[in-house]
């Protein structure tokens, strides 16, 4: 029998890894929700919008303020991505997050931009706020509320998913 020290990795809950993310993309969300959560913001990662897209990072602040950053891990990464537009619709502001070695003059003026690592992030530009419309205000909190539930229950129960 194990002692509860040598359980601890069996009995504290992980997420697991998608591994749809390139290391330097995993590194630079790693740095985006920590700043987002010093801030005091509540974050997700990889949240699924009603419109199928997936925003990199999602993140509700304690006023309600919606924020969606989406991560750039270089230059064509950037350059081949045609879908960030759409995110306009989803949050009051729109962020690309980029690593200390990129470019930013490449990002677009009218969004947000962080530069991040793996340890942490500044905000280098902060766009101006839009107003969502309180419809799509209530359904977007309620969807990240029922995403980090049910993603806090899979980490305590992985198998619950095949139940």
């Amino acid at each position: 029998m194990l002692s509860p020290v040598e359980n601890m990795d069996r009995t504290q809950p992980a997420p697991r890894p998608d591994g749809r993310q390139s290391a330097t993309a995993l590194m630079i969300q790693r740095g985006v929700c920590r700043l987002l959560r010093a801030s005091g913001f509540a974050v997700l990662p990889e949240f699924t919008l009603a419109s199928g897209r997936r925003a990199d990072v999602m993140a509700i602040s304690d006023a309600g303020e919606i924020w969606i950053v989406e991560i750039k891990s270089s230059p064509e990464d950037f350059r081949s991505d045609s879908k960030w537009p759409e995110y306009r619709d989803w949050c009051d502001r729109l962020f690309f997050a980029i690593p200390t070695a990129m470019e930013p003059d490449m990002m677009p003026a009218d969004t947000g931009l962080i530069i991040a690592d793996s340890w942490g992030a500044d905000i280098i530009r902060r766009m101006e706020a839009s107003n969502l419309h309180a419809s799509r205000r209530k359904a977007v909190t309620l969807a990240f509320a029922r995403a980090a539930a049910l993603r806090l229950h899979g980490l305590h129960d992985p198998l619950a998913e095949t139940l």
